[in-house]
């Protein structure tokens, strides 16, 4: 048997199961006891993030150590055990690090170490971070972005007009990156991201959303009306900006995106959200069948129930798996040849709306009311299915992938 074969292991390491295990009890004893008020109350859950903030969950630190673990499986485990807690706080406590890993994946190394601390904040002051992509007709067709950013050369500035929306964060985030045009004619090969330092005249919320679940993360619009920012916030810088938009004039490659190359790179993350919330339900449901009694014995007893359970634990695992595969091939720099982050989160978001539905099937009619959480998590999971790319657009990109033909 060779070293290389030999090499391979599911088998987390011992501080990645120390990890996971610290962020499960974070998630047990506080997190879950505090989700139906939050839902209910649909704000941002401001103390369970300052106990987060307090243990060292909620910090760039610990954002970073598990963005940079050499598995790559170091965020999609937190991530799966926050989201088991609840989707609504789960995203209230991430939200940030979309922003962050849009600062790391095209930054430069003093952009990051300026404007990441400053998406988390300390205990006692705790700060948030927000991504901007997303416009009232530019959701998937990120091409289609008005935003525009003009560069005032006298000034050294970027002057930004536009409106985002669906902007988790967005309006009450300290740190803003906007995605914004620069030129039009090259649709999304003509965009960049722009770095909105705290207090910019100009940029104000809009719209406060009022959502079908993760009611306890905000969502927004944001307004931006001649925004002014300086020449350094351009995420990269503008040399890099202009070497690639010249490429890309010339008729050559002129690189990734930015907007969707943080896309794509969260993508095993986002699923590895709806791992969680799937989870939960399995877990819940199955706990669920071995209590309830009807016509004498446990309604898992009966083939009608445990079947829909075995099918649901594996949706799950499966489910899992892939998303681990993204992550580990995304840390080794690997391609996803295949789609392969796609393929994590269409898989993990339909199953987490699949198996939500099934276990309030199994729970009945208690399942339906508010004293059980499983309607919470079927309301929850339906966003794994649209944001970051909905399962129309994966199926897209995972069918362009594995048949090289341009689908449209």
């Amino acid at each position: 048997m060779s070293d290389e074969t030999s090499e391979f292991s599911l088998e987390l390491s011992s501080d990645l199961r120390e990890m996971r295990d610290w962020v499960h009890e974070f998630a047990k004893s506080v997190v879950r006891p505090a989700a139906a008020e939050w839902d209910e109350r649909e704000q941002v859950p401001w103390p369970v993030l300052e106990e987060a903030s307090k243990i060292g969950l909620y910090s760039l630190d610990f954002y970073a150590q598990q963005y940079f673990e050499g598995s790559g499986l170091g965020i999609p485990v937190a991530f799966e055990e926050l989201f088991w807690g609840d989707a609504g706080i789960g995203l209230s406590l991430v939200g940030s690090s979309l922003a962050a890993v849009s600062v790391v994946s095209n930054g430069t190394p003093e952009q990051i170490g300026e404007w990441l601390p400053q998406m988390f904040g300390e205990p006692g002051d705790v700060k948030l971070g927000a991504f901007c992509s997303s416009e009232p007709d530019a959701g998937s067709d990120v091409g289609a972005i008005r935003t525009r950013a003009v560069y005032d050369e006298k000034a050294d500035e970027w002057v930004i007009n536009g409106v985002k929306t669906w902007a988790t964060n967005g309006g009450i985030a300290n740190v803003h990156v906007v995605v914004a045009s620069v030129d039009p004619a090259l649709r999304s090969r003509g965009q960049a991201s722009f770095i909105v330092p705290p207090g910019t005249p100009g940029l104000s919320m809009g719209q406060k959303f009022r959502k079908h679940g993760i009611r306890a993360s905000h969502t927004a619009e944001v307004i931006l009306d001649d925004v002014r920012v300086p020449g350094r916030c351009l995420v990269g810088g503008k040399d890099k900006l202009d070497e690639r938009l010249a490429r890309t004039r010339e008729g050559k490659r002129g690189g990734e995106q930015a907007a969707m190359k943080t896309f794509e790179a969260s993508r095993p993350s986002v699923a590895a959200m709806a791992v969680g919330v799937a989870r939960a339900a399995v877990e819940f449901a199955t706990d669920y069948a071995r209590t309830r009694e009807q016509f004498g014995r446990p309604i898992g007893q009966n083939q009608g129930v445990a079947f829909q359970l075995a099918d649901m634990r594996a949706s799950v695992d499966a489910a899992r798996l892939l998303t681990w595969r993204a992550a580990w091939m995304a840390r080794r720099g690997l391609p996803f040849t295949a789609a392969e982050g796609s393929m994590s989160k269409l898989v993990a978001g339909e199953t987490a709306v699949r198996v939500t539905e099934q276990a309030i099937q199994i729970l009945g009619g208690n399942g339906y009311t508010r004293e059980y959480p499983v309607e919470r998590w079927h309301r929850d999971a339906k966003i794994f299915t649209i944001f970051e790319g909905t399962s129309e657009i994966q199926r897209m990109l995972i069918g362009r992938a594995v048949t090289g033909l341009d689908v449209r």
